[in-house]
């Protein structure tokens, strides 16, 4: 069993996770406060985009440290 395979897999399920979590927050934000939501999509955008990017290096970290041991 790759170990590397198990590394992407949970930084993939943590970012799914995560995402689903800002998506979530950000439809409660916009319900409370319509007015602003440019300003909360804008920022669910940035966050979820930094989430796919961690999850991405982690990913290609699980790989790199696969090939190295």
């Amino acid at each position: 069993m790759s170990y590397a395979a198990i590394g992407a897999g949970l930084a993939v399920i943590g970012a799914g996770i995560g995402i689903g979590q800002i998506g979530g927050k950000a439809m409660e934000a916009i319900a409370r406060q319509p007015e602003a939501v440019g300003d909360i999509r804008a920022g669910m955008i940035l966050t979820a985009a930094l989430v796919e990017g961690a999850a991405l290096v982690a990913m290609v970290f699980a790989f790199f440290v696969q090939a190295k041991g």
